[in-house]
């Protein structure tokens, strides 16, 4: 027994078949996904000047061939102007359309006429915990970088540089790192799901995606106003799945609403009589069906207008009026 040769420990099991073919399949994915959508992710230059002591490099994803680019508020930092260069190597200067501090999101426009290659806004509220999601980015200035990982959680709120709470936001698990603001995060579909915005330093797989549809509301609002002009009730929610006992005590259709995780003190809401664990769904008539519906509808046209919300409240159905008020940022 001692003439027979040992085990090569160090050789690596051989792959069932089966299980190589779904790691082929995974690759083809995320490849094919790379393929697509990173032709349209961009790196952005902040210069220094009198008021920005130091520049700073983000990303940015092309969202219209004719040189729209979403990025991050806290990446273009107040800047006018920003240098924008592509995978083929091309460098182009983008004037800023307009940023949104309360949900970090901006919106640059390419100056030269150019036809570039773009990346479709998918609809994030099509979204669920375990999904396929990739990043795409300039994380410490590696430019085209990527990385995979799923949905974390849905619905989850971040505060804002403005000191405001980001409603709707996209936990993930793809890595992160300072540069890969801005960038998209992609589905395996190839649409842009979220727009990468933050990580929690010194954590292990926590970073967040601002929502795509939160995204798509406020890049019409700064292409049509240059900012975006909303009502503020004072709450800060996130998508509620109603289950089918409560649908059926309630007399309900819908599925999902929006839970109040809190209420600002002095807000219209809490004048109103709102209060934590309430359950928005409706404002106006219309259902509310999650945190981006909420934003969407509290347009500039509904400041300072009584609205009707239909909320439930311990089970109970009830109708609320309130009028709210512009929202303004932090000085």
């Amino acid at each position: 027994m001692f003439d027979q040769p040992a085990p090569d420990l160090a050789a690596s099991p051989a792959i069932p078949p089966d299980d190589e073919a779904l790691l082929d399949a995974y690759s083809r994915a995320v490849i094919d996904v790379v393929d697509r959508v990173g032709p349209a992710v961009v790196r952005l230059d902040v210069k220094a000047s009198g008021d920005r002591r130091h520049g700073g490099t983000g990303s940015g994803v092309i969202v219209a061939p004719d040189g729209l680019v979403l990025t991050n508020s806290h990446v273009v930092d107040g800047a006018a102007r920003v240098n924008v260069s592509t995978v083929e190597g091309r460098s182009l200067v983008a004037r800023v359309v307009g940023d949104d501090p309360d949900t970090d999101l901006a919106l640059v426009r390419v100056d030269a006429p150019a036809t570039l290659p773009a990346a479709p806004l998918g609809n994030s509220k099509l979204l669920r915990r375990g999904q396929l999601v990739i990043a795409i980015g300039n994380p410490l200035g590696f430019e085209s970088t990527v990385t995979t990982g799923v949905v974390s959680a849905l619905g989850r709120s971040l505060r804002a540089r403005s000191g405001r709470l980001i409603d709707d936001v996209i936990q993930t698990d793809a890595a992160l790192n300072p540069g890969n603001s801005g960038g998209p995060l992609v589905s395996s579909h190839g649409e842009v799901v979220g727009i990468n915005t933050a990580v929690i330093m010194g954590a292990q797989g926590i970073c967040f995606a601002v929502a795509a549809n939160t995204a798509s509301f406020v890049l019409g609002e700064l292409v049509r106003h240059g900012r975006v002009r909303r009502a503020y009730i004072g709450v800060a929610a996130q998508q509620f799945t109603l289950s089918r006992r409560r649908r059926h005590a309630a007399n309900l259709a819908q599925e999902s609403a929006v839970m109040i995780a809190t209420v600002e003190p002095g807000s219209p809401a809490e004048r109103a009589g709102l209060m934590s664990g309430d359950i928005i769904l409706a404002l106006d008539g219309i259902a509310v069906t999650g945190a981006d519906d909420l934003i969407r509808m509290l347009a500039g046209d509904k400041i300072g207008r009584t609205v009707e919300i239909e909320a439930l409240h311990n089970g109970d159905r009830r109708m609320i009026s309130l009028v709210p008020d512009e929202r303004t940022h932090r000085g």
